[in-house]
């Protein structure tokens, strides 16, 4: 079999591949597809069946009715938009302390074994526990919400920051260090570029624990945003306004995390 021949039977593996690949792809997208449809339409059954309650359990047809309202009158548009805003922002301050303070901890062995039990300590701590001293702190307002949405992430996130950094291939950074290269230079050239995968799948989680301590904030210091309407609508025993904006929340975090996987892929691709 000569060299051609040979390419050939690549090429055709490869493509044989990418088919099944994406065949596989398609299924398993259709049926998530299928099973979200059954649960719909099995709970649209049995609020009109009388085998749930709607009052408490609401329904897909009365949720559908709720949002479009929420459309019509704009809260849709400002409960979410702010929802969003403090999320996003608060994401971005975990990205931007925590690559910061790992980065810090890896240039510094020492100041990392003082600071490594107290990140510890701070991250098992529960997060929904802090938000009252926020408050008493900060006062009501999105500087407590978007300090509620940092605090739940950004201890983990530095350790997980760090630990990715000390992982980095010891051959490489003795390379640069032999080649005349600093500590500074080693961090640039082989450290951050090695750690980007892991900064990605950290961002991936930081930004689903970034909305929860968002809405945390918003269950106790906001009148506006997703999180004040799924307290005042259980308090005044509006299920609909509570299950449509949870139902609204797991569609930023689904879109949030599609955002970064697709900036993952991306990567992925062009390495």
């Amino acid at each position: 079999m000569n060299i051609v021949e040979k390419t050939a039977d690549i090429s055709a593996s490869q493509k044989l591949y990418l088919k099944m690949h994406r065949r596989h792809h398609h299924i398993v997208t259709l049926m998530r597809l299928l099973v979200l449809i059954l649960f719909l339409v099995l709970w649209e059954y049995s609020g009109r069946a009388g085998i749930i309650d709607t009052f408490f359990f609401s329904s897909p047809s009365m949720i559908v009715s709720f949002f479009i309202k929420m459309l019509l009158d704009g809260s849709f548009f400002l409960h979410t938009g702010i929802t969003l805003l403090e999320t996003l922002f608060s994401f971005l301050l975990i990205t931007l302390i925590s690559m910061l303070a790992a980065t810090v901890l890896w240039y510094s062995k020492t100041f990392s074994e003082i600071l490594e039990p107290y990140l510890v300590i701070l991250n098992s701590l529960p997060k929904s526990a802090l938000a009252p001293l926020f408050i008493v702190w900060l006062g009501t307002g999105i500087n407590t919400i978007i300090v509620a949405g940092v605090s739940v992430a950004i201890f983990g996130s530095i350790i997980s920051l760090y630990t990715g950094f000390k992982h980095v291939d010891n051959e490489k950074l003795k390379l640069i260090y032999t080649l005349g290269g600093n500590r500074f230079s080693a961090f640039c050239i082989v450290v951050l570029p090695s750690s980007i995968p892991t900064i990605l799948s950290n961002m991936k989680v930081n930004i689903g624990l970034a909305l929860v301590g968002v809405i945390i904030g918003e269950f106790l210091a906001a009148r506006k945003g997703l999180g004040y309407l799924i307290i005042y609508g259980s308090q005044v025993f509006q299920l609909n306004m509570v299950i449509t904006s949870i139902f609204i929340l797991c569609v930023i975090a689904m879109g949030l995390y599609q955002c970064i996987q697709w900036t993952e892929h991306l990567y992925k691709k062009r390495t």
